[in-house]
This record gives C-alpha cells, sequence and structure tokens, in this order.
C-alpha cells in the first residue's frame, strides 16, 4: 500500500507504504522522497510521517537531504502511522524494524544517520552489518546512560519526567507537554512550538511513551563503538538541553576515525532560519559526496529548453550566490517577480531543496546554461 503526501501542487510528494517488522510482525510506515544516494534515517523518537511534511520545524530538514539524498525515513513501532499495539521497545526489536525497512527499500549499500534518541540503533545496526553501511551520521546523539542510582539527580530527573507524561500527555492543552518541548526548541516561535506540542500528542499514546521512555534509558551500546568501521559524522549542538554535548564526544573519541562538528545551538532539532541548520547541511552534504560521485543527474535537455531567457538569467544570478533582493535591484525587478521566476525555473528543471537547487544550477552553468 503507498500513500502520497504533498503540502502543494509545486511540491514532490513524499511516497509513504508500509512493511511488517521481522521481529514480531508490527506494521510500520515508512517514507521515500528525493533523488541521489540512499540516506536511512534510524527515526528520530517523536515523529508522524504525514505531521512532519506539513511541520515548519521539521520540513527544512526534508527539503534540505531530499534535494541532495534519496531519503528513507519510518515511524518506529508504537509511533507515527506505525503500529501502536505493541509491548516490545527493546533494542533487538528497534534494530529488526530498522532491518525490515531497509529491505523493504531494496538498499544493498546507503548512509545511514541516527538521530537522538535513535542513534543507538543506527550504531547497533552499523556495528552489526558494516558491509551494508557506507558512512554513519549522528545528530544530536548518544550511545548510552550511566545506570541511574536511587536518589540521585538523574533518577529524580527521571521520576519527574514520567509523572509529567503520565500528567499530561493525552491532555487536549499542552501544559505539561511545553516543558519538553522549550527543552527541544528553545530558540522557536510560538507557532513552531505550537507544532512540537501537537506532534508529542498525535505521535503516540501515553502509555507508548512511557514504556519506549523505559527501554531508551536503559539502552547502552558503549561497548559498540569500537566496532564502527564505517566513516563517521557525529553533530551536535553545543547548547543541546535534551541530550548533553557530553555525549557527542564520547561518540567522536570513541568511535574509529568519527569526526565532531558542534554546531552553536541550544536546539535539539536544529531550526531553518538559524545559523547552525548551515554548517549542518554543509557538514552533511560534503560528507555524503564520495556517495554522490555518480551525481545527481542532470535535468534533461527538453527542461532545459523550456526555460525562458528571464529565468535563464535570474539562475546564472543566483548561481553566483547573489540573494533574491540583490538580483531584484540589478534587474530593476520587483523581489516577487524574481522569486515567481525562481520558483518557474526550478518547477520547470524538477529539482527542489535549497542545496539541490543551487548544486544543480551551479552545473547547469558548467555545462553552458
Amino acid at each position: 500500500m503507498t500513500m502520497l503526501a504533498s503540502v502543494g501542487a509545486s511540491e514532490p510528494a513524499q511516497q509513504i507504504r508500509f512493511c511488517r517488522s521481522r521481529d514480531d510482525g508490527a506494521r510500520l510506515a515508512y517514507a521515500i522522497h528525493g533523488t541521489g544516494p540512499t540516506l536511512v534515517v534510524a527515526s528520530c523518537w517523536l515523529s508522524h510521517l504525514q505531521h512532519d511534511w506539513q511541520s515548519p520545524v521539521w520540513r527544512h530538514f526534508l527539503d534540505d537531504l531530499g534535494g541532495i539524498t534519496r531519503l528513507v525515513r519510518y515511524d518506529e513501532r508504537g509511533f507515527g502511522l506505525s503500529d501502536w499495539n505493541v509491548t516490545d521497545f527493546s533494542l533487538d526489536a528497534q534494530v529488526a524494524d530498522l532491518e525490515a525497512v531497509i529491505d523493504a527499500v531494496s538498499a544493498d549499500r546507503f548512509a545511514l544517520m541516527g538521530m537522538s534518541g535513535h542513534s543507538p540503533v543506527a550504531l547497533a545496526y552499523a556495528a552489526r552489518h558494516p558491509e551494508r553501511v557506507t558512512r554513519l551520521i549522528l545528530y544530536g546523539g548518544w550511545a548510552g546512560q550511566p545506570p541511574p542510582t536511587p536518589n540521585s539527580k538523574h533518577d529524580l530527573d527521571e521520576a519527574a519526567y514520567q509523572a509529567m507524561v503520565r500528567a499530561g500527555w493525552a491532555r487536549p492543552d499542552p501544559l505539561f507537554r511545553r516543558v519538553f518541548t522549550n527543552m527541544f526548541i528553545p530558540g522557536a516561535t510560538e507557532v513552531q512550538m505550537e507544532w512540537v506540542d501537537d506532534l508529542q500528542r498525535m505521535s503516540t499514546s501515553t502509555e507508548n511513551m512511557l514504556a519506549a521512555r523505559a527501554e531508551r534509558i536503559r539502552t547502552d551500546v558503549v561497548r559498540l563503538l569500537t566496532n564502527i568501521s564505517a566513516p563517521t559524522l557525529v553533530l551536535h549542538a553545543r547548547g543541546d538541553r535534551a541530550i548533553d554535548f557530553k555525549h557527542a564526544r564520547l561518540l567522536a573519541t570513541s568511535i574509529p576515525g568519527g569526526r565532531l562538528v558542534p554546531l552553536e545551538s541550544s536546539n535539539h532539532i536544529l531550526l531553518a532560519d538559524e545559523p547552525a541548520w548551515a554548517v549542518f547541511m554543509n557538514e552533511v552534504r560534503a560528507f555524503m559526496e564520495p556517495d554522490r560521485k555518480i551525481g545527481l543527474p542532470l535535468p534533461d535537455a527538453s527542461r532545459i529548453a523550456a526555460l525562458t531567457a528571464r529565468e535563464r538569467e535570474i539562475l546564472r544570478h543566483a548561481a553566483d550566490g547573489r540573494g533574491n533582493e540583490e538580483i531584484a535591484e540589478e534587474l530593476t525587478l520587483s523581489m516577487r517577480t524574481v522569486e515567481r521566476h525562481l520558483s518557474n525555473a526550478y518547477l520547470k528543471l524538477g529539482i527542489s531543496g535549497r542545496s539541490a537547487r543551487t548544486a544543480a544550477v551551479a552545473r547547469l552553468l558548467r555545462e553552458g546554461l
């Protein structure tokens, strides 16, 4: 079964499909969009494939990563569009789910990204299947927590966390959920925070949240880090309030050849308009380049021929690194006119995502656009 989700007539649709877990047959929802080498994202705790596709908090991730890769992501068991009627949230079950999704998309060798609380799943998979993972990206991740001791600060914090989930997860108002939202994206606008408030409630039930959390805080894959053979890029916000930066240091120093890129942000989920997001994309793009050497196919001649002279002129300016305002001033056009020409040109060329557009236009210029 395939579902299509799009936010507008000119936006490429993601394909939502379903498969069954190897472990217990749980139904898993996964989505595919974009063009390029395959990048599989090992879920990210709170997710809902349809909600995230429209979210102002996640859409830039999807646009920009989908602009340089064939992006595969999925809702973990008990969350989003995947089966909620499950009881096993163990690491082994999560890795079996990832294996099922990878088989379903017919990925032989691919890049793997572990985000947030699902980094241990990506690490465990990479350790078990080194022949399939071409490179590993860890963002806002961790490998394990020391077990809590009675009456320790960690233990008391966890008890408070669970109490808030029980009291407020399913409430129609976001009073308790906003505590978690502020931890994830302290630099967000009110609209962005409301989207994450809503995501929490619609992503899973109170019971599933508590069960998944209980397994997650017991997970420890530190012993596997020295077994990772894939080139590994570790990205982490210095001021991350959800997962402390110290976990990134452990990952980068324990994985052979691991490289750490600190991001100047306090947001666990990077926002589109902060400088750290541009750093993130530049690093990921460069890191993925060996997998992209075959290159994204250039738009065919018929697409290029459909461009008007004005569209070509504006594309040349854009490829030179000029912003829309500069282009408008130089060509004596309104900003809206420049934006309309660029939008039409990208639609004709069939390219989406800011990073993909820049790269594709630069290549077209080298080919004589």
